[in-house]
């Protein structure tokens, strides 16, 4: 029997992402250990939005939600990944924080992750020098006046769900009593 055979027998002959019938093909986890079960049968939309992230959908990955409690590790590591690409859209970060993953899966999860970014890809990090990343929650470390407002920020005051800008690593964006500012990432540390 095929991989391919295998893998359709496995699936039901649907993609194990998001479950289509159509257009199914055998997709190679990068990055995978040499011991470990690599391979995953998905559909063309799920393949060719995960090999060129400008195309990647957020709506269609919502499926994550359901194939991220497989017990194949490689369709957790494939979710987990995917979850981590879009967690700026807000809705992945809550799965990401529900899923769970052996620590092995998980170091496999990771190594691919890490992959995925270029050399020029923009690093934001804290007053400390920890890297930020979309969705996590920082401690502002003094008070800042927010500009065009007569609000201010007192130090200790916890943002929730950040988003980075892309454009400038010095500065994230969050909500503070409701109101979304710029901060500088050196005002931050995080939690």
């Amino acid at each position: 029997m095929t991989s391919e055979e295998k893998l359709k027998q496995r699936s039901n002959a649907t993609c194990e992402l998001c479950g289509s019938l159509e257009n199914l093909s055998v997709y190679e986890i990068p990055d995978s250990p040499d011991d470990s079960e690599k391979q995953i049968l998905i559909c063309e939309t799920c393949h060719t939005q995960i090999e060129d992230p400008e195309k990647a959908e957020a709506n269609h990955w919502r499926c994550l939600n359901d194939s991220m409690w497989s017990q194949i590790p490689a369709i957790q590591v494939m979710s987990w990944r995917m979850l981590n690409r879009l967690k700026a859209e807000g809705w992945p970060q809550d799965l990401l924080d529900m899923m769970y993953m052996d620590e092995g899966v998980k170091d496999w999860a990771k190594a691919g992750l890490k992959t995925e970014f270029s050399e020029d890809t923009m690093v934001h990090k804290d007053s400390n020098g920890a890297i930020l990343e979309a969705g996590d929650t920082v401690v502002l470390t003094k008070d800042l006046n927010v500009k065009g407002s007569s609000l201010t920020a007192k130090r200790g005051t916890a943002v929730r769900r950040i988003s980075l800008d892309h454009e400038n690593a010095g500065q994230i964006e969050g909500k503070i009593e409701g109101q979304q500012i710029v901060i500088l990432t050196k005002f931050v540390k995080k939690v």
